[in-house]
């Protein structure tokens, strides 16, 4: 059996958990999410959610453990909420925003312009002697994953002198230079 989807999950006070035919619905402090589940019968008593699955299919293997993650995952984000920091490693690497425009000079010859989602809030922090951070915060863990993913692929980090947009703390396979 999935061990992930064994365990079972207990809902944290301020969060409501409604399931309606096959879609459950998280509703918290920081916002309400929605999501599909196929094949695995949710249980919600006592506060406590539960999953089980009908047969030993692979395919209904998979999704145990799968669901389990997700409906975990945003009781997490409208409890807690999920916060992804970008870096940006290089000369002339600058961010700003206004509202929900994030503007990036990374090096091309125009500004990369962003419009983010509304459920995503972005913060840039820009010191002297620091390199520029963008703070990317929301309730939905996926989101905010996609939209960091989405800025990084924009100028990944190079291997020879690291320059780039990196996550924080993310370590970088550095490679030495040409040998003379």
């Amino acid at each position: 059996m999935s061990r992930i989807g064994k365990s079972p999950i207990t809902i944290p006070e301020g969060v409501t958990v409604d399931l309606k035919g096959n879609i459950v619905t998280v509703k918290g402090k920081l916002g309400e999410l929605k999501q599909e589940v196929s094949d695995i019968d949710v249980k919600i008593e006592d506060g406590v959610i539960t999953f089980e699955r009908s047969s030993e299919k692979s395919d209904q293997k998979a999704k145990h453990g799968l669901y389990r993650a997700l409906i975990n995952n945003m009781i997490e984000g409208v409890s807690n909420g999920y916060t992804k920091s970008l870096e940006l490693v290089g000369v002339g690497y600058r961010a700003t925003n206004q509202g929900q425009k994030l503007d990036l000079a990374v090096g091309f010859s125009h500004n990369i312009v962003i419009d983010l989602a509304p459920e995503v809030q972005v913060e840039t922090i820009s010191e002297k002697g620091k390199n520029p951070v963008v703070k990317l915060t929301s309730y939905d863990k996926q989101l905010v994953g996609q939209i960091a993913a989405k800025i990084r692929s924009f100028r990944a980090p190079e291997p020879y002198k690291g320059k780039g947009i990196k996550y924080v703390g993310e370590q970088l396979r550095r490679k030495a230079g040409k040998s003379a």
